[in-house]
């Protein structure tokens, strides 16, 4: 039995999904991490704190309160709608702002783990020879922080793979709009389609499956030895 073809339009949104949040967490969280791992700033705890929260907090309390920021009532929304863009609920772009969200500490945490251990030594050195800040960030410190990187990118893309609560509140489930892969099996199991439910359940295994093992085998493999 093959997929159908909402299933496979659901199968392609998330992992499109799942590819632009990775980025837009990438873009946003390593300057984010690097501060972490780097600040003495009396905040950092309460900066830490948020980041993490999406760790202990239930998806549906999160995706309700983004539902109420990215509403035409809520600030973001408002803002979309005075641009000329509408609402960002029930939009492709208000799922990638609710999966950023709850996949931020999967991004964030392996990337400030990667720079702290790092450490000043490789910096200062860098430093006596004249290098830039911004030139020991990228000749120095992402060169050693790669792992910390392929980390955070498996580790982001593969949560945002099984995102389900959030994605539900903010986008509902409209095919191949917003309806995501979880939110298709969902559908599947509530109208007792078994089979469907078990081969978007089982590919969706073998991938996240796949991808662990992927990052598993390369962090052995590329380990760095740091001074």
């Amino acid at each position: 039995m093959s997929f159908s073809p909402q299933d496979m339009a659901a199968l392609w949104l998330t992992l499109r999904l799942a590819g632009v949040t990775v980025l837009l967490l990438l873009v946003l969280g390593t300057p984010l991490a690097w501060w972490l791992s780097q600040s003495r700033c009396r905040f950092k705890t309460v900066i830490e704190a948020m980041v993490a929260l999406p760790l202990v907090l239930p998806p549906t309390v999160l995706g309700f309160y983004l539902l109420l920021a990215l509403g035409p009532n809520g600030p973001l929304g408002a803002l979309s709608q005075a641009l000329g863009s509408g609402s960002l609920a029930f939009t492709f772009t208000g799922l990638v702002i609710g999966s950023a969200c709850y996949s931020l500490p999967f991004v964030v945490q392996p990337l400030q783990g990667a720079f702290t251990t790092i450490g000043r030594r490789p910096l200062e050195v860098a430093a006596t020879l004249r290098a830039s800040k911004l030139d020991c960030f990228f000749t120095v410190v992402i060169p050693l922080a790669r792992n910390g990187f392929l980390t955070a990118i498996v580790l982001g893309f593969a949560h945002t793979l099984g995102e389900f609560g959030v994605v539900l509140m903010i986008g509902g489930n409209i095919p191949g709009l917003t309806q995501v892969i979880s939110i298709a099996i969902y559908d599947h199991v509530e109208t007792l389609q078994y089979v469907e439910a078990h081969l978007l359940s089982g590919m969706l295994l073998a991938l996240s499956f796949s991808i662990l093992m992927a990052v598993y085998m390369l962090n052995r493999r590329f380990s760095v030895v740091h001074p």
